[in-house]
């Protein structure tokens, strides 16, 4: 328990970090942005790259996979039952946007600290990711594809259409997926870890250099976001959009992963820990890029990004307190 405690005190000290740069504005405006696209696009493949090609495929393919594609389905169809009986009057594609608020958690900036220092072992985070990128982004980009065309066509909405038509549409996210870095840094590593190639020496000291970046910019990216933020305004209209999607996402969620770990696969004691601690994590800032991108449930997605950041590592702490 001192090291889980221990592991989330690092993470703290870093968001804190970030948030006092953001606070101040030592690095300017645009310091938030560019840390995440650090992070994103330059540190994180390498960090994956490293961690899977060390690690046994088999574990990062196995049950902790299914744990995290089963729980998040279970929390976005959750939400969608309950929206269609409390939340009437929203579009498809807005409770679509709702539901991966849900269920869509922050598996690279938070998630891999977390495995890192929390759980100690970075490579716990990879399932999480695949099934993330690989799986269910195409799922909700075509369903937000053909949702968005289907309420432009009847005029009940003004979100975007983004691609029109079926192929255009599975063409898109085909190319969404191989072009991900990190789906290459993952895939690049679960192949090294496959054929157990090795790099030449002074690239792999290279790529660790860099993959070290990773987990500090992802942290201190993410204090900086948090200065200004004001969620749950009242005159939005979306409150009970945003507590129904964030207590999903902080209790039903990581419940799901906890009962499927305990007692479907029966998992020992530390995977367990891992699985529920994962799914504790806060909803993915990609939800509200979707939004963004679709004009739809903007607010909904903004809030409940918000709210389960700010609330996630308390409730990971609960987690790791009652497993550990």
């Amino acid at each position: 328990m001192s090291q889980v405690l221990s592991g989330f005190f690092i993470i703290w000290l870093i968001i804190l970090v970030g948030y006092a740069v953001g606070k101040t504005g030592a690095l300017g405006q645009n310091a938030q942005p560019v840390l995440s696209r650090v992070a994103f696009f330059v540190a994180s493949p390498p960090l994956l790259f490293n961690t899977l090609s060390n690690s046994n495929v088999f574990l990062v393919l196995g049950p902790q996979l299914w744990i995290a594609t089963l729980s998040a389905g279970i929390a976005a169809g959750l939400y969608l039952i309950s929206a269609r009986f409390l939340l009437t009057r929203r579009s498809g594609s807005e409770k679509m946007i709702a539901a991966l608020s849900a269920s869509l958690i922050n598996s690279a900036n938070l998630g891999i600290p977390i495995a890192a220092y929390v759980l100690g072992d970075a490579s716990y985070a990879a399932p999480v990711i695949l099934f993330q990128l690989a799986i269910y982004t195409p799922i909700y980009v075509f369903v937000l594809d053909t949702q968005t065309l289907k309420e432009s066509q009847a005029g009940t909405s003004q979100t975007k259409v983004v691609r029109a038509g079926f192929w255009r549409s599975l063409g898109r996210i085909f190319a969404t997926v191989i072009r991900n870095p990190l789906i290459i840094g993952s895939g690049a590593g679960l192949l090294f870890s496959i054929t157990e190639w090795q790099l030449w020496k002074p690239l792999d000291e290279s790529i660790t250099l860099i993959a070290g970046a990773a987990i500090p910019t992802m942290l201190m990216a993410f204090g900086i976001s948090l200065v200004g933020s004001r969620p749950l305004d009242k005159e939005q209209g979306r409150r009970r959009d945003t507590i129904l999607a964030a207590t999903i996402k902080l209790i039903i969620h990581p419940l799901v992963a906890w009962v499927l770990a305990q007692f479907v696969f029966q998992l020992d004691p530390d995977d367990v820990l891992v699985a529920t601690v994962l799914a504790s994590l806060p909803t993915a800032q990609n939800v509200f890029v979707s939004a963004s991108r679709y004009n739809t449930g903007l607010i909904v997605a903004r809030d409940t990004v918000f709210v389960t950041t700010i609330l996630a590592i308390p409730a990971m702490i609960l987690v790791a307190g009652l497993l550990a």
